[in-house]
């Protein structure tokens, strides 16, 4: 796995609204004389100092009675926890290394899941929490695995919701950076989802435990206030328990005024007293659910997903993640659209740092980048070409909505400023002016082929080709129905499914017109084959100038979906951008549309780059764009089976994984990595998407 650049804040951030403050950490020694971290802005110890680890057990695992209630899940259940306060990640680290233990004794969790949820204003940096969680795992052997995997995906500190997956565990970890008030008032329990009983679908999500362990309300108030307590309230129903070090007067009162039941226990170490609490009556903001096991037969979980591109893709990927059936069906073939270019470049329009929180670009960006790597893991198991190719990426910043001035507030991780001298060795680039310039240490080269060939190897996920041409919603179930054209048979093919979801970008509307009918987008991609002279002198990494180009180099495989020279070096540019056009053609002209863009942009290519094009290569596809810019993702108005995740512009894979793990969790009534906000301006209902487009 490859390990994430150190988190590097600038000393201005502090300066940026929504900035996030690192902690700042000071040292003491424990009762065994161990260095142990202390919080420079609260004066209060992350953990005990007469034995961290033991402590997070006793108050948090044993206070909350997990090993007994995780025993008893269900299959395909998901139990949700819920922290205030991340810190070291301690409690993370014991509760992973119970649920991995209880899953080898336990084989009826096999395909049950856990999901932690965890707050923090002042994040460690990855460089101190190297050292801090380095000593347990000397203290603790047992957590050493499970450390060593968390650093290689530790966020950046952005403000905001950082998924990380552990799928060998079935564990989801959400980090959300920010204020722990606003940051439980994102996590959205009403998506607008409807059911039948025996969907299992469109359930309210709802935390099962909570850990409580801000520091001492002596030292930091917010995290006692009432409107946190209004948040568990909002997030909890009858049985979800809490469990706290804390024994304070604002503690007791405020858990006991929201509806929990208090009991004072033994607290650890030193500690007199401690408190553990549970929901005994229904909350009068939250409406009593019916939360028995849910049924394990294999028909209850079985969905088909229309539409094979990137959308679809991820979104097979994240159900069948989820211990779901998928059914992948499309009229061609895998990545036959938009999706199937050689190669995508994962680098976002990025945006002030205050508004990156509420970002779609920023925020796909930010998990995708994490997401992709992870999926280089599952490749080299296959045996397969890499999902992804760390490049870097240079933005030259000639149509973007930041400036140089305002790159200086994001981590140096994820965004920053190069001197013009340093970009310029780095691009190659020796006449253009650099001084303003936006360099993405993350951003790199996506393979579809690749991603695709990994995707479709998952032992829960078939792909068929078929012609939908129904389809047909009942009470129990809902049937899709079309024509085979590889099959030497007229007859119609009907499959059922438990749920469907329509991924087919422009075609949505044409299998349901309560799917906004999108604007289409026609773009054509260019690439040609330099020679030796040429190679050395094109850029060095991907450039972003309006359009973007970057080389690369096809990779076995890769020629089954488009015409490339396998192992030698391509040059890539476009794309074209013609509105009302659905024709997939290849066009000569475009070829010079393209061209023409890249030297108006960056002139001392003129030289480099050929002017004949009629060797060059192309592949053209249709973008499915909203009137402003969102995707579609949700359940279609009217329906209790049939959902839509569509129109993904020409950010398809920067937006497809994260819109991808939000659907599939409403689906399922898990809590989705998106704030509440967010999902609103996804819904297929919102107001932008009530008027019909005119040109």
């Amino acid at each position: 796995m490859s390990t994430l650049v150190t988190n590097v804040t600038n000393t201005s951030t502090s300066a940026y609204a929504n900035a996030i403050i690192p902690a700042n950490i000071a040292w003491q020694s424990d009762d065994s004389g161990n260095r142990v971290p202390v919080s420079g802005e609260f004066g209060d110890v992350y953990f005990s100092h007469a034995d961290g680890l033991a402590e997070s057990r006793y108050v948090f695992i044993q206070g909350n009675q997990l090993a007994e209630r995780l025993v008893n899940l269900s299959a395909h259940q998901c139990f949700t926890i819920a922290e205030l306060g991340f810190g070291t990640g301690l409690n993370l680290l014991a509760v992973w290394q119970l649920w991995q233990q209880l899953r080898v004794e336990h084989p009826n969790l096999d395909t049950a899941r856990l999901h932690f949820i965890t707050t923090e204003k002042h994040p460690i940096l990855l460089t101190d929490l190297r050292q801090i969680l380095g000593m347990w795992s000397m203290r603790a052997p047992e957590l050493a695995q499970n450390i060593e995997s968390f650093l290689a995906v530790y966020p950046s500190l952005i403000e905001g919701c950082h998924r990380l997956h552990f799928e060998e565990d079935n564990l989801t970890v959400d980090i959300w950076l920010g204020e722990a008030q606003s940051s439980l008032a994102k996590l959205a329990t009403d998506t607008g989802t409807t059911s039948t009983a025996d969907t299992e679908t469109g359930s309210k999500p709802q935390v099962d435990a909570w850990f409580l362990d801000g520091f001492a309300p002596s030292c930091n108030e917010s995290l006692w206030a009432e409107t946190i307590f209004a948040q568990l309230q909002r997030l909890s129903f009858v049985g979800t328990t809490a469990a706290t070090y804390s024994c304070a007067g604002v503690v007791k009162r405020g858990l006991q005024e929201h509806g929990f039941t208090i009991n004072k226990v033994k607290g650890f170490g030193r500690k007199r007293e401690m408190l553990t609490a549970r929901v005994s009556e229904s909350l009068p903001t939250t409406p009593t659910q019916d939360n028995s096991k849910r049924s394990s037969t294999s028909d209850n979980y079985h969905y088909i997903v229309i539409g094979a591109g990137v959308a679809g893709l991820m979104l097979a990927w994240s159900l069948a993640n989820r211990g779901i059936k998928v059914t992948l069906l499309d009229k061609t073939a895998p990545l036959a659209g938009a999706s199937g270019n050689p190669r995508a470049l994962l680098a976002p329009k990025m945006t002030p740092l205050h508004h990156a929180n509420e970002h779609l670009h920023t925020i796909g960006y930010l998990y995708s980048s994490r997401f992709y790597k992870q999926l280089n893991e599952q490749a080299k198991k296959q045996h397969s070409a890499p999902i992804i190719e760390p490049t870097a990426a240079l933005d030259l910043l000639l149509k973007a909505n930041i400036d140089s001035s305002q790159i200086g507030a994001y981590p140096d991780d994820l965004a920053t400023t190069l001197p013009a001298s340093k970009a310029s060795e780095l691009s190659g680039l020796t006449a253009q002016d650099l001084t303003e310039n936006l360099y993405l240490p993350q951003s790199g080269l996506i393979n579809p082929q690749a991603l695709k060939d990994v995707i479709l190897a998952h032992p829960l996920i078939r792909f068929k080709r078929l012609e939908v041409t129904q389809i047909d919603e009942q009470k129990d179930h809902i049937s899709v129905s079309g024509h085979n054209h590889t099959e030497q048979s007229a007859s119609t093919i009907t499959l059922q499914a438990v749920n469907v979801v329509i991924c087919a970008a422009f075609e949505s509307h044409q299998l349901d017109e309560r799917i906004f009918d999108c604007r289409k987008i026609r773009g054509q991609l260019s690439w040609f084959t330099p020679t030796a002279k040429q190679l050395g002198s094109l850029p060095k990494l991907p450039l972003k100038y309006g359009g973007y180009c970057s080389l690369f180099t096809p990779k076995a495989g890769d020629a089954k979906l488009n015409p490339v020279a396998e192992g030698e070096s391509q040059f890539l540019l476009g794309a074209s951008f013609v509105r009302n056009d659905i024709d997939t053609s290849v066009r000569a002209d475009e070829h010079e549309v393209s061209r023409d863009k890249l030297i108006t942009a960056i002139p001392e290519l003129d030289a480099i780059i050929p002017s004949d094009t009629q060797s060059w290569q192309a592949r053209a596809g249709v973008r499915t764009q909203t009137p402003d810019y969102h995707p579609i993702v949700g359940q279609l108005t009217g329906s209790q089976r049939l959902w839509v995740m569509s129109a993904m512009g020409a950010k398809g894979y920067a937006f497809a994984p994260v819109c991808a793990e939000a659907l599939a969790d409403i689906m399922l009534g898990a809590f989705a990595p998106l704030s509440s906000e967010m999902m609103s301006k996804l819904s297929p209902n919102r107001k932008r998407l009530q008027t019909p487009l005119t040109s």
